[in-house]
């Protein structure tokens, strides 16, 4: 099991930024990618963007050029860091953690921070 505990939501005007933090703890040397993924009200979660440990790094279409994920190894840690941001980024954020488990692949989430952006 990976333990997943996010930080750094919170209220901005649109134009703003903020940046989540998530860090992982557990059975880490499971991991083989970690990301953010958000759920607005009404909407499935969709992906953000993730980043694998071979450093492949993926982006919703509509937050490319906005956000950015970077990994800290050495402290178990992803990070995004969102400028520009819109009323539609407002969501909750979850970080996610995938790991494989002999031969089979699982999904960690974190318990989700608000992200709310105002016009």
């Amino acid at each position: 099991q990976v333990q997943l505990e996010e930080s750094g939501g919170g209220l901005v005007q649109a134009g703003g930024s903020l940046r989540l933090s998530c860090a992982a703890s557990g059975n880490i040397f499971n991991i083989n990618a970690m990301g953010w993924y958000r759920q607005a009200p009404g909407k499935q979660r969709e992906l953000v963007a993730t980043a694998s440990n071979g450093g492949r790094i993926n982006y919703e279409d509509s937050v490319k050029g906005r956000f950015t994920i970077t990994r800290d190894n050495a402290k178990n840690t992803v990070y995004l860091q969102m400028n520009s941001l819109k009323p539609e980024d407002t969501a909750v954020y979850y970080c996610n953690a995938k790991t494989t488990v002999f031969g089979y692949s699982n999904d960690n989430w974190g318990q989700g921070t608000q992200v709310t952006v105002s016009s």
